[in-house]
């Protein structure tokens, strides 16, 4: 089976997260009533914010960062108030207004430049640390590896991402989704093998970057699956 390409999958996400879903999901990422699937989404995202957020450090004072799929903006704003100056790019226009209308009155709205774009652009130069939460949940492996490749000569300290992990009930939730589709459900996530993530990574970031990886956590609540994996610079 050919896998989809970054631009095509990027693509079916810009249109999804700026037509199809932009309500939802400002609703998820705020404290509006949901449904009791999406409370289990909201909860299992906030305990992988939480986790990434808790493999930095606490004083982010001098430090550059970006969010690589800032969304709405919660991560993004709370490196800033550890100090860091954050790039925070998303895809989706909309995404990205409604983060900047979310950013609180004690945050120097200079500390945070967020910006509708590919978060994968160089233009937007070097970095102590790069979060990509749940961004690249909706590529294939290949282009996992390529993103972070892209991110690792530009990077000093450390990359964060979260993957979707290849587990029996993902695989079952995916398949559901392919046999039962919905106006509004998202474009494929792709399940990926931890190990044969690591030994990719390995065979390229560690040989050519100097980036091993050095810890991972699968965080699961009833219908939230993404397994967050740290890099550090050695």
């Amino acid at each position: 089976m050919t896998e989809v390409s970054y631009e095509t999958r990027r693509s079916e996400l810009k249109t999804y997260f700026d037509r199809t879903a932009k309500d939802n999901w400002v609703a998820l990422t705020s404290n509006s009533p949901v449904s009791r699937i999406r409370q289990t989404v909201r909860a299992g995202r906030e305990e992988m914010r939480n986790t990434l957020l808790g493999w930095l450090p606490t004083d982010l004072r001098g430090c550059r960062l970006l969010d690589a799929g800032c969304g709405t903006g919660a991560l993004a704003i709370e490196a800033a108030r550890r100090g860091a100056e954050v790039v925070a790019i998303d895809i989706s226009p909309e995404l990205v207004a409604e983060a900047s209308a979310r950013l609180p009155h004690d945050i120097d709205p200079k500390t945070i430049q967020f910006e509708a774009g590919d978060m994968s652009d160089p233009r937007y130069g070097s970095f102590d640390y790069v979060i990509a939460m749940d961004s690249l949940i909706h590529y294939p492996m290949d282009s996992i590896t390529k993103l972070i490749e892209g991110f690792a000569p530009r990077t000093r300290d450390g990359i964060l991402f979260t993957f979707a992990p290849k587990t029996p009930a993902l695989s079952v939730m995916k398949a559901m989704g392919k046999l039962f589709p919905r106006n509004d459900r998202s474009p494929a996530i792709e399940p990926v093998t931890e190990t044969k993530l690591i030994s990719s990574i390995n065979g390229s970031l560690t040989y050519n970057f100097g980036f091993r990886v050095n810890r991972t956590k699968f965080v699961t609540t009833k219908f939230y699956k993404s397994q967050a994996m740290e890099l550090i610079n050695s």
